[in-house]
Protein backbone atom coordinates (compact mmCIF):
# COMPACT_ATOMS: atom_id res chain seq x y z
CA UNK A 1 0.00 0.00 0.00
CA UNK A 2 1.47 3.31 -0.64
CA UNK A 3 1.40 6.33 1.18
CA UNK A 4 -1.08 8.17 -0.62
CA UNK A 5 -3.09 5.06 -0.19
CA UNK A 6 -2.87 4.71 3.50
CA UNK A 7 -3.83 8.27 4.40
CA UNK A 8 -6.50 7.55 2.04
CA UNK A 9 -7.72 4.84 4.20
CA UNK A 10 -6.75 6.74 7.39
CA UNK A 11 -9.38 9.46 6.67
CA UNK A 12 -12.16 7.13 5.98
CA UNK A 13 -15.06 8.00 8.24
CA UNK A 14 -14.89 5.93 11.86
CA UNK A 15 -18.69 4.95 11.82
CA UNK A 16 -18.38 2.17 15.24
CA UNK A 17 -18.67 5.19 17.80
CA UNK A 18 -21.97 6.56 16.08
CA UNK A 19 -23.85 2.73 16.41
CA UNK A 20 -23.09 2.23 19.49
CA UNK A 21 -24.36 5.76 20.50
CA UNK A 22 -27.11 4.48 18.59
CA UNK A 23 -27.79 1.34 19.49
CA UNK A 24 -27.32 2.16 23.23
CA UNK A 25 -29.72 5.09 23.09
CA UNK A 26 -32.44 2.50 20.99
CA UNK A 27 -32.15 -0.28 23.89
CA UNK A 28 -32.79 2.72 26.57
CA UNK A 29 -35.78 4.26 24.75
CA UNK A 30 -37.28 0.62 24.07
CA UNK A 31 -36.96 -0.52 27.78
CA UNK A 32 -38.58 2.62 28.77
CA UNK A 33 -41.26 2.34 26.54
CA UNK A 34 -41.95 -1.17 27.85
CA UNK A 35 -41.66 -0.11 31.34
CA UNK A 36 -44.52 2.62 30.02
CA UNK A 37 -46.96 -0.33 28.66
CA UNK A 38 -46.25 -2.93 31.34
CA UNK A 39 -46.72 -0.64 33.93
CA UNK A 40 -44.00 -1.35 35.96
CA UNK A 41 -43.38 0.17 39.20
CA UNK A 42 -40.83 2.37 37.79
CA UNK A 43 -43.65 2.91 34.73
CA UNK A 44 -46.34 3.96 36.81
CA UNK A 45 -45.20 7.74 36.12
CA UNK A 46 -45.56 8.20 33.16
CA UNK A 47 -44.65 11.98 33.14
CA UNK A 48 -40.87 10.29 34.60
CA UNK A 49 -40.95 7.85 31.71
CA UNK A 50 -41.12 10.99 29.36
CA UNK A 51 -38.35 12.90 31.20
CA UNK A 52 -36.23 9.61 30.67
CA UNK A 53 -36.61 9.48 27.04
CA UNK A 54 -36.30 12.85 26.28
CA UNK A 55 -33.14 13.24 28.11
CA UNK A 56 -31.49 10.51 26.58
CA UNK A 57 -32.83 10.90 22.99
CA UNK A 58 -31.09 14.81 23.67
CA UNK A 59 -27.90 13.42 25.48
CA UNK A 60 -27.64 10.59 22.49
CA UNK A 61 -27.68 13.59 19.92
CA UNK A 62 -24.96 15.59 21.83
CA UNK A 63 -22.52 12.66 21.47
CA UNK A 64 -23.71 12.18 17.80
CA UNK A 65 -22.77 15.48 17.47
CA UNK A 66 -19.55 15.73 18.89
CA UNK A 67 -18.69 12.47 16.91
CA UNK A 68 -19.69 13.77 13.36
CA UNK A 69 -17.95 17.03 14.58
CA UNK A 70 -14.67 15.54 15.93
CA UNK A 71 -14.17 12.03 16.20
CA UNK A 72 -15.91 10.85 12.74
CA UNK A 73 -13.41 12.38 10.22
CA UNK A 74 -15.47 13.70 7.97
CA UNK A 75 -13.91 16.59 5.86
CA UNK A 76 -14.26 20.08 6.61
CA UNK A 77 -16.72 20.81 4.05
CA UNK A 78 -18.51 17.85 5.26
CA UNK A 79 -18.44 18.98 9.40
CA UNK A 80 -19.54 22.47 8.27
CA UNK A 81 -22.41 21.32 6.53
CA UNK A 82 -23.95 19.08 9.11
CA UNK A 83 -23.21 22.00 11.17
CA UNK A 84 -25.09 24.30 9.21
CA UNK A 85 -28.00 22.11 8.16
CA UNK A 86 -28.48 22.13 12.49
CA UNK A 87 -27.85 26.02 12.94
CA UNK A 88 -30.68 26.62 9.74
CA UNK A 89 -33.34 23.67 10.93
CA UNK A 90 -33.10 25.16 14.75
CA UNK A 91 -33.17 28.99 13.13
CA UNK A 92 -36.24 28.18 11.69
CA UNK A 93 -38.09 26.12 14.10
CA UNK A 94 -37.67 28.82 16.41
CA UNK A 95 -38.74 31.35 13.98
CA UNK A 96 -41.63 29.72 12.72
CA UNK A 97 -42.95 28.00 16.34
CA UNK A 98 -42.95 29.14 20.01
CA UNK A 99 -43.17 26.96 22.97
CA UNK A 100 -46.72 26.95 24.07
CA UNK A 101 -47.31 24.28 27.06
CA UNK A 102 -46.43 20.82 28.25
CA UNK A 103 -48.89 18.37 27.36
CA UNK A 104 -50.32 16.13 30.94
CA UNK A 105 -47.32 13.72 30.26
CA UNK A 106 -45.00 16.90 30.10
CA UNK A 107 -44.10 16.48 26.35
CA UNK A 108 -43.31 20.27 24.99
CA UNK A 109 -46.46 21.61 22.89
CA UNK A 110 -45.58 24.37 20.37
CA UNK A 111 -47.34 26.47 18.45
CA UNK A 112 -47.41 28.68 15.29
CA UNK A 113 -46.01 32.13 16.18
CA UNK A 114 -48.40 33.80 13.91
CA UNK A 115 -51.52 32.14 15.29
CA UNK A 116 -53.58 34.68 16.59
CA UNK A 117 -57.36 34.55 17.76
CA UNK A 118 -60.00 36.80 17.64
CA UNK A 119 -62.04 36.56 20.85
CA UNK A 120 -66.52 37.00 20.66
CA UNK A 121 -67.32 40.40 22.56
CA UNK A 122 -70.89 41.18 24.37
CA UNK A 123 -73.23 43.11 21.72
CA UNK A 124 -74.06 46.66 22.87
CA UNK A 125 -77.39 45.99 24.64
CA UNK A 126 -80.44 48.10 23.22
CA UNK A 127 -81.45 51.04 25.07
CA UNK A 128 -85.38 50.18 25.63
CA UNK A 129 -84.66 46.02 25.97
CA UNK A 130 -81.72 45.37 27.68
CA UNK A 131 -82.55 41.55 28.08
CA UNK A 132 -83.27 40.96 24.35
CA UNK A 133 -82.58 36.93 24.70
CA UNK A 134 -85.52 34.93 26.07
CA UNK A 135 -85.66 31.99 27.37
CA UNK A 136 -87.02 29.09 25.03
CA UNK A 137 -89.11 26.79 26.67
CA UNK A 138 -87.88 23.74 25.65
CA UNK A 139 -84.17 25.18 26.72
CA UNK A 140 -85.78 26.26 30.56
CA UNK A 141 -85.21 23.15 32.43
CA UNK A 142 -81.41 22.14 31.39
CA UNK A 143 -78.86 22.53 34.15
CA UNK A 144 -75.35 21.83 34.82
CA UNK A 145 -74.70 24.01 38.02
CA UNK A 146 -71.45 23.33 39.47
CA UNK A 147 -68.09 21.15 38.87
CA UNK A 148 -69.11 17.93 37.77
CA UNK A 149 -72.43 18.23 37.74
CA UNK A 150 -75.30 18.30 40.38
CA UNK A 151 -73.40 16.06 43.48
CA UNK A 152 -69.97 16.78 41.89
CA UNK A 153 -69.52 12.97 41.28
CA UNK A 154 -69.29 13.33 37.33
CA UNK A 155 -73.10 11.62 36.85
CA UNK A 156 -75.21 13.27 35.02
CA UNK A 157 -79.19 12.23 34.57
CA UNK A 158 -80.85 12.28 31.47
CA UNK A 159 -82.39 10.52 28.60
CA UNK A 160 -80.61 7.51 26.70
CA UNK A 161 -77.89 8.84 24.00
CA UNK A 162 -77.31 7.33 20.38
CA UNK A 163 -74.20 5.40 20.31
CA UNK A 164 -73.15 5.42 16.90
CA UNK A 165 -72.01 8.93 16.06
CA UNK A 166 -70.89 7.76 12.22
CA UNK A 167 -74.92 7.17 11.58
CA UNK A 168 -76.14 9.67 13.56
CA UNK A 169 -73.02 12.53 14.75
CA UNK A 170 -73.81 14.53 17.31
CA UNK A 171 -75.04 18.09 15.52
CA UNK A 172 -72.53 21.03 16.36
CA UNK A 173 -74.22 24.29 17.34
CA UNK A 174 -71.23 26.45 17.36
CA UNK A 175 -67.00 26.58 17.65
CA UNK A 176 -65.51 29.50 18.50
CA UNK A 177 -62.39 30.71 20.15
CA UNK A 178 -62.09 31.57 23.68
CA UNK A 179 -59.36 32.99 26.22
CA UNK A 180 -57.22 30.30 27.66
CA UNK A 181 -58.26 29.36 31.09
CA UNK A 182 -58.89 25.43 32.45
CA UNK A 183 -62.48 26.18 33.23
CA UNK A 184 -65.37 24.51 32.22
CA UNK A 185 -68.75 25.45 31.69
CA UNK A 186 -71.72 25.25 34.42
CA UNK A 187 -75.49 25.89 32.62
CA UNK A 188 -78.29 27.16 33.28
CA UNK A 189 -81.07 27.59 31.01
CA UNK A 190 -79.74 28.89 28.35
CA UNK A 191 -76.78 30.62 29.71
CA UNK A 192 -73.81 28.87 29.54
CA UNK A 193 -70.94 30.48 32.12
CA UNK A 194 -67.15 29.90 32.26
CA UNK A 195 -63.73 31.84 32.82
CA UNK A 196 -61.56 33.00 30.53
CA UNK A 197 -58.20 34.93 30.21
CA UNK A 198 -58.51 38.25 28.12
CA UNK A 199 -55.66 40.18 27.90
CA UNK A 200 -54.68 41.40 31.27
CA UNK A 201 -58.06 40.82 32.84
CA UNK A 202 -59.72 37.49 34.07
CA UNK A 203 -63.19 37.32 32.83
CA UNK A 204 -66.66 35.54 33.81
CA UNK A 205 -68.37 34.77 30.48
CA UNK A 206 -71.58 33.77 29.58
CA UNK A 207 -72.51 32.46 26.39
CA UNK A 208 -76.20 31.71 25.03
CA UNK A 209 -75.92 27.79 25.13
CA UNK A 210 -77.47 27.47 21.06
CA UNK A 211 -75.42 30.15 19.36
CA UNK A 212 -72.43 31.16 21.18
CA UNK A 213 -73.25 34.74 21.56
CA UNK A 214 -72.01 36.21 24.40
CA UNK A 215 -74.73 37.81 26.37
CA UNK A 216 -72.32 39.46 29.46
CA UNK A 217 -68.71 39.18 30.50
CA UNK A 218 -67.08 40.90 33.89
CA UNK A 219 -63.82 41.29 34.15
CA UNK A 220 -61.27 41.26 36.67
CA UNK A 221 -57.59 42.86 36.61
CA UNK A 222 -55.42 39.45 36.63
CA UNK A 223 -52.85 37.60 34.30
CA UNK A 224 -51.73 34.17 35.72
CA UNK A 225 -49.47 32.27 33.91
CA UNK A 226 -46.73 29.88 33.67
CA UNK A 227 -44.50 27.86 31.04
CA UNK A 228 -46.31 24.09 32.85
CA UNK A 229 -48.73 25.56 34.48
CA UNK A 230 -50.52 28.20 31.27
CA UNK A 231 -52.70 30.92 31.66
CA UNK A 232 -55.82 32.17 32.76
CA UNK A 233 -58.21 30.54 35.43
CA UNK A 234 -59.05 26.94 36.70
CA UNK A 235 -61.80 27.01 38.63
CA UNK A 236 -65.33 26.45 37.30
CA UNK A 237 -67.99 28.63 38.28
CA UNK A 238 -71.23 27.85 40.30
CA UNK A 239 -74.63 29.24 39.82
CA UNK A 240 -77.12 29.25 42.87
CA UNK A 241 -79.86 31.48 43.54
CA UNK A 242 -79.34 33.37 40.29
CA UNK A 243 -76.37 34.49 41.17
CA UNK A 244 -72.78 33.06 40.02
CA UNK A 245 -69.71 32.45 41.85
CA UNK A 246 -66.12 32.28 40.25
CA UNK A 247 -63.05 32.18 41.69
CA UNK A 248 -60.10 33.52 39.34
CA UNK A 249 -56.84 32.25 39.33
CA UNK A 250 -55.26 35.12 41.60
CA UNK A 251 -57.67 34.42 44.17
CA UNK A 252 -60.84 37.31 43.17
CA UNK A 253 -63.80 35.52 44.24
CA UNK A 254 -66.94 36.90 42.71
CA UNK A 255 -70.61 36.99 43.20
CA UNK A 256 -72.60 38.15 40.10
CA UNK A 257 -76.08 38.15 38.78
CA UNK A 258 -76.39 35.65 36.30
CA UNK A 259 -78.96 37.98 34.39
CA UNK A 260 -76.78 40.49 33.40
CA UNK A 261 -73.05 39.60 35.11
CA UNK A 262 -73.12 42.70 37.11
CA UNK A 263 -71.13 42.15 40.73
CA UNK A 264 -72.64 41.99 43.75
CA UNK A 265 -69.74 41.50 45.76
CA UNK A 266 -66.26 40.51 45.52
CA UNK A 267 -63.45 39.14 47.84
CA UNK A 268 -59.79 38.64 47.29
CA UNK A 269 -58.69 35.07 49.42
CA UNK A 270 -54.95 36.27 48.84
CA UNK A 271 -56.14 38.93 51.69
CA UNK A 272 -58.36 37.14 53.50
CA UNK A 273 -56.14 34.33 53.51
CA UNK A 274 -53.23 36.37 54.86
CA UNK A 275 -51.29 34.62 51.95
CA UNK A 276 -49.56 38.03 50.74
CA UNK A 277 -47.56 38.02 53.91
CA UNK A 278 -43.75 37.45 53.34
CA UNK A 279 -45.00 34.94 50.71
CA UNK A 280 -42.60 34.02 47.04
CA UNK A 281 -43.89 36.34 44.31
CA UNK A 282 -44.34 34.47 41.34
CA UNK A 283 -43.41 35.64 37.70
CA UNK A 284 -47.07 37.80 37.21
CA UNK A 285 -46.07 39.62 40.50
CA UNK A 286 -49.07 38.04 42.18
CA UNK A 287 -48.34 36.73 45.54
CA UNK A 288 -48.51 32.97 45.24
CA UNK A 289 -50.68 31.07 47.82
CA UNK A 290 -49.09 28.97 50.64
CA UNK A 291 -46.88 25.97 49.77
CA UNK A 292 -44.04 25.38 47.25
CA UNK A 293 -45.99 23.42 44.59
CA UNK A 294 -49.17 25.79 44.33
CA UNK A 295 -47.74 26.95 40.65
CA UNK A 296 -51.31 26.84 39.05
CA UNK A 297 -53.12 29.57 40.99
CA UNK A 298 -56.05 29.16 42.94
CA UNK A 299 -57.96 25.99 41.65
CA UNK A 300 -60.79 25.47 43.96
CA UNK A 301 -64.55 25.37 42.19
CA UNK A 302 -66.94 27.25 44.47
CA UNK A 303 -69.47 25.06 46.43
CA UNK A 304 -72.38 26.25 48.01
CA UNK A 305 -74.36 25.00 51.02
CA UNK A 306 -76.35 26.20 53.38
CA UNK A 307 -76.44 29.96 51.85
CA UNK A 308 -72.30 29.73 52.38
CA UNK A 309 -69.71 29.69 49.29
CA UNK A 310 -67.12 27.91 50.37
CA UNK A 311 -63.52 27.81 49.07
CA UNK A 312 -60.32 26.12 49.53
CA UNK A 313 -57.58 29.69 50.13
CA UNK A 314 -54.64 27.38 51.82
CA UNK A 315 -53.79 29.69 54.39
CA UNK A 316 -52.18 29.13 57.91
CA UNK A 317 -53.74 29.54 61.44
CA UNK A 318 -57.31 28.24 61.02
CA UNK A 319 -57.69 30.13 57.26
CA UNK A 320 -57.24 27.13 55.35
CA UNK A 321 -60.99 26.57 54.22
CA UNK A 322 -63.09 29.92 53.90
CA UNK A 323 -66.99 30.13 54.33
CA UNK A 324 -68.84 33.09 52.39
CA UNK A 325 -72.45 34.59 52.96
CA UNK A 326 -73.62 34.38 49.64
CA UNK A 327 -75.73 37.59 49.51
CA UNK A 328 -72.55 39.94 50.51
CA UNK A 329 -69.45 38.14 51.02
CA UNK A 330 -68.94 38.56 54.46
CA UNK A 331 -66.62 35.64 55.84
CA UNK A 332 -68.71 33.48 57.99
CA UNK A 333 -66.06 31.22 59.11
CA UNK A 334 -62.46 30.11 58.51
CA UNK A 335 -60.94 26.48 59.05
CA UNK A 336 -58.12 24.10 59.21
CA UNK A 337 -54.31 25.01 58.26
CA UNK A 338 -53.65 23.15 55.74
CA UNK A 339 -51.82 23.74 52.42
CA UNK A 340 -53.85 23.79 49.43
CA UNK A 341 -54.08 21.54 46.71
CA UNK A 342 -55.91 22.09 43.56
CA UNK A 343 -59.16 20.08 44.07
CA UNK A 344 -62.41 21.66 45.06
CA UNK A 345 -64.89 21.01 47.90
CA UNK A 346 -67.65 18.60 48.27
CA UNK A 347 -70.22 17.93 50.55
CA UNK A 348 -70.32 14.44 52.41
CA UNK A 349 -72.84 13.02 54.82
CA UNK A 350 -71.40 10.29 57.58
CA UNK A 351 -74.36 9.00 60.73
CA UNK A 352 -76.79 11.61 58.77
CA UNK A 353 -74.12 14.65 59.47
CA UNK A 354 -72.95 16.64 56.56
CA UNK A 355 -69.26 17.51 56.18
CA UNK A 356 -67.47 19.27 54.01
CA UNK A 357 -64.57 17.53 52.58
CA UNK A 358 -61.35 19.14 51.03
CA UNK A 359 -58.28 17.07 49.50
CA UNK A 360 -55.75 18.79 50.42
CA UNK A 361 -51.69 19.36 49.51
CA UNK A 362 -51.27 17.15 53.09
CA UNK A 363 -53.84 15.00 52.74
CA UNK A 364 -57.45 14.95 53.28
CA UNK A 365 -59.56 17.24 55.83
CA UNK A 366 -63.50 16.90 56.70
CA UNK A 367 -64.96 20.36 58.04
CA UNK A 368 -68.25 21.06 59.57
CA UNK A 369 -70.49 23.51 57.37
CA UNK A 370 -71.87 25.27 60.35
CA UNK A 371 -69.03 26.35 62.28
CA UNK A 372 -65.97 25.45 59.40
CA UNK A 373 -64.38 23.14 62.38
CA UNK A 374 -61.76 20.33 61.85
CA UNK A 375 -63.15 17.25 61.92
CA UNK A 376 -60.79 14.52 61.23
CA UNK A 377 -58.02 14.34 58.82
CA UNK A 378 -56.38 11.41 56.64
CA UNK A 379 -52.78 11.97 55.82
CA UNK A 380 -51.26 11.59 52.40
CA UNK A 381 -48.39 14.51 52.14
CA UNK A 382 -46.15 14.45 48.82
CA UNK A 383 -44.34 17.01 46.53
CA UNK A 384 -47.07 16.25 43.46
CA UNK A 385 -50.27 18.25 43.06
CA UNK A 386 -53.50 16.93 44.58
CA UNK A 387 -56.44 17.86 42.06
CA UNK A 388 -58.73 14.87 42.09
CA UNK A 389 -62.27 15.51 44.13
CA UNK A 390 -62.54 12.73 46.88
CA UNK A 391 -64.70 9.49 45.49
CA UNK A 392 -67.10 9.26 47.86
CA UNK A 393 -68.14 5.05 47.89
CA UNK A 394 -70.21 4.47 51.15
CA UNK A 395 -71.31 6.22 54.09
CA UNK A 396 -68.08 5.59 55.79
CA UNK A 397 -65.93 4.87 52.73
CA UNK A 398 -64.18 7.56 50.75
CA UNK A 399 -61.50 6.96 47.67
CA UNK A 400 -58.57 9.65 47.13
CA UNK A 401 -55.80 9.29 44.13
CA UNK A 402 -53.00 11.32 43.18
CA UNK A 403 -50.92 11.21 39.59
CA UNK A 404 -47.65 11.02 39.24
CA UNK A 405 -46.95 7.24 40.13
CA UNK A 406 -48.55 7.68 43.60
CA UNK A 407 -52.22 5.37 43.08
CA UNK A 408 -55.37 5.66 45.04
CA UNK A 409 -56.45 4.47 48.84
CA UNK A 410 -59.58 3.71 50.02
CA UNK A 411 -60.07 5.16 53.42
CA UNK A 412 -62.90 3.86 55.84
CA UNK A 413 -64.15 6.34 58.54
CA UNK A 414 -65.70 5.50 62.15
CA UNK A 415 -67.08 7.31 65.16
CA UNK A 416 -66.17 7.15 68.84
CA UNK A 417 -67.98 8.70 71.22
CA UNK A 418 -68.54 11.96 68.94
CA UNK A 419 -64.99 11.87 67.44
CA UNK A 420 -63.94 10.23 64.12
CA UNK A 421 -60.73 8.98 63.23
CA UNK A 422 -59.97 7.74 59.23
CA UNK A 423 -57.97 4.32 58.79
CA UNK A 424 -56.46 3.41 55.03
CA UNK A 425 -57.64 -0.40 53.94
CA UNK A 426 -55.79 -0.63 51.03
CA UNK A 427 -53.32 1.32 48.89
CA UNK A 428 -53.14 0.76 45.43
CA UNK A 429 -50.42 1.56 42.44
CA UNK A 430 -53.68 1.99 40.43
CA UNK A 431 -56.21 4.19 39.37
CA UNK A 432 -53.68 7.55 39.23
CA UNK A 433 -55.78 10.48 38.74
CA UNK A 434 -53.70 13.03 37.70
CA UNK A 435 -55.85 15.73 36.21
CA UNK A 436 -59.61 13.51 36.11
CA UNK A 437 -62.11 13.04 38.21
CA UNK A 438 -63.00 9.46 39.38
CA UNK A 439 -66.47 7.60 38.83
CA UNK A 440 -67.52 5.16 41.07
CA UNK A 441 -70.56 3.04 39.42
CA UNK A 442 -71.53 -0.59 40.70
CA UNK A 443 -69.08 -1.36 43.36
CA UNK A 444 -66.35 -0.22 40.73
CA UNK A 445 -63.92 2.55 40.12
CA UNK A 446 -64.04 4.19 36.00
CA UNK A 447 -61.52 6.62 35.55
CA UNK A 448 -57.75 7.32 33.16
CA UNK A 449 -55.00 5.83 35.65
CA UNK A 450 -52.27 8.30 34.46
CA UNK A 451 -54.37 8.74 30.86
CA UNK A 452 -55.03 5.04 30.12
CA UNK A 453 -58.63 4.73 31.12
CA UNK A 454 -59.16 1.70 33.66
CA UNK A 455 -61.30 -0.16 35.48
CA UNK A 456 -60.75 -0.81 39.40
CA UNK A 457 -62.97 -3.12 42.02
CA UNK A 458 -63.27 -1.73 45.23
CA UNK A 459 -62.97 -4.52 47.81
CA UNK A 460 -58.97 -4.47 47.38
CA UNK A 461 -58.27 -2.06 44.63
CA UNK A 462 -57.70 -4.78 42.12
CA UNK A 463 -57.53 -4.20 38.84
CA UNK A 464 -60.53 -5.72 36.23
CA UNK A 465 -58.86 -4.21 33.11
CA UNK A 466 -56.78 -1.21 31.54
CA UNK A 467 -57.43 0.01 28.13
CA UNK A 468 -57.65 2.85 26.08
CA UNK A 469 -55.14 5.60 25.71
CA UNK A 470 -56.88 9.03 26.06
CA UNK A 471 -54.72 11.27 27.80
CA UNK A 472 -55.42 13.48 30.59
CA UNK A 473 -59.05 14.07 29.97
CA UNK A 474 -62.30 14.17 32.04
CA UNK A 475 -65.52 11.82 32.01
CA UNK A 476 -68.98 12.00 32.93
CA UNK A 477 -71.32 9.00 33.37
CA UNK A 478 -74.54 9.16 31.70
CA UNK A 479 -76.82 5.75 32.65
CA UNK A 480 -74.68 3.36 31.86
CA UNK A 481 -72.32 5.14 29.48
CA UNK A 482 -69.11 6.85 30.08
CA UNK A 483 -68.24 10.32 28.25
CA UNK A 484 -64.35 10.70 27.85
CA UNK A 485 -63.33 14.19 26.88
CA UNK A 486 -59.90 12.74 25.40
CA UNK A 487 -56.70 15.21 26.06
CA UNK A 488 -56.30 15.78 22.00
CA UNK A 489 -59.95 16.90 21.51
CA UNK A 490 -61.60 13.72 20.60
CA UNK A 491 -65.04 12.70 22.78
CA UNK A 492 -65.24 9.24 23.12
CA UNK A 493 -68.47 7.01 24.28
CA UNK A 494 -67.80 3.67 26.19
CA UNK A 495 -69.73 1.42 28.37
CA UNK A 496 -69.44 1.36 31.97
CA UNK A 497 -68.67 -2.26 31.63
CA UNK A 498 -66.74 -4.05 35.28
CA UNK A 499 -65.24 -6.63 32.68
CA UNK A 500 -64.16 -5.74 29.59
CA UNK A 501 -63.46 -1.90 27.61
CA UNK A 502 -65.69 -1.69 25.44
CA UNK A 503 -65.62 1.71 22.80
CA UNK A 504 -69.02 2.33 21.14
CA UNK A 505 -68.34 5.54 19.17
CA UNK A 506 -65.91 8.97 18.84
CA UNK A 507 -66.19 12.27 17.37
CA UNK A 508 -63.65 15.20 16.89
CA UNK A 509 -65.06 17.95 19.20
CA UNK A 510 -61.99 20.01 19.74
CA UNK A 511 -58.49 20.71 17.98
CA UNK A 512 -55.64 20.73 20.91
CA UNK A 513 -54.97 20.15 24.43
CA UNK A 514 -58.31 19.95 26.65
CA UNK A 515 -57.71 19.26 29.82
CA UNK A 516 -61.31 20.84 30.88
CA UNK A 517 -64.40 19.45 32.41
CA UNK A 518 -66.96 18.89 29.60
CA UNK A 519 -70.74 19.62 30.65
CA UNK A 520 -73.87 17.88 29.76
CA UNK A 521 -77.36 19.45 30.12
CA UNK A 522 -80.02 17.25 28.45
CA UNK A 523 -78.75 16.80 25.13
CA UNK A 524 -76.33 19.51 24.95
CA UNK A 525 -73.10 19.20 25.42
CA UNK A 526 -70.44 21.99 25.72
CA UNK A 527 -66.87 21.68 25.38
CA UNK A 528 -63.61 23.97 25.59
CA UNK A 529 -59.94 24.09 25.83
CA UNK A 530 -57.57 27.15 26.20
CA UNK A 531 -57.98 28.03 22.57
CA UNK A 532 -61.89 27.56 21.48
CA UNK A 533 -65.43 26.06 22.86
CA UNK A 534 -68.07 24.53 21.23
CA UNK A 535 -71.98 23.47 21.83
CA UNK A 536 -73.20 19.76 20.39
CA UNK A 537 -76.36 18.25 20.28
CA UNK A 538 -75.90 14.77 21.37
CA UNK A 539 -78.30 11.80 19.22
CA UNK A 540 -80.57 10.47 21.50
CA UNK A 541 -81.99 6.77 21.37
CA UNK A 542 -84.15 6.85 17.96
CA UNK A 543 -86.67 5.66 20.45
CA UNK A 544 -87.02 8.01 22.52
CA UNK A 545 -86.95 10.55 19.36
CA UNK A 546 -90.05 9.01 18.13
CA UNK A 547 -91.54 9.24 21.12
CA UNK A 548 -90.41 13.32 21.80
CA UNK A 549 -91.84 13.90 18.38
Amino acid sequence: MTDSQHKAFNKKPRWWPAIIISAVLLVIIFFTDQDFNLGTTEGDNHQKQVFKTIGTTAIGFLLLLIWALFFARFSGTTRLKILGSITLVTGVFLTCFRFSQFSGNMVPIFEWRWSQRELPTAKKEQPNNPNKKTEPDYLSTLSFSQFLGTNRDCKITGSELATDWVKNPPKQLWRQAIGAAWSGFSISGYRAITQEQREENESVTCYHIETGEVLWITENSGHYNTAIAGEGPRATPTIVKNKVFALGAEGALSCLDLENGKKIWQRNLVSDAELDSNEPIDQTGASKPRNKSKEWGFSSSPLVIDDKVIVSAGGENGKSLIAYDIYNGNPIWKGGSSPAGYSSAISFSINKERQILIFNHDGLSAHSPENGKVLWTFPWATSTPHVAVPLIVSENQLLVSLGYGNGSKLIELSQQDGNYSAKELWHSRRMKAKFTNLIFHNNHVFGLDDGIFSCMEMEKGRPKWKDGRYGHGQILLRNNHILVMAENGELIMLDANPERHIERTRFSALNGKTWNPPALAGEYLLVRNHREAACYKLPLKSSQIVIAQ
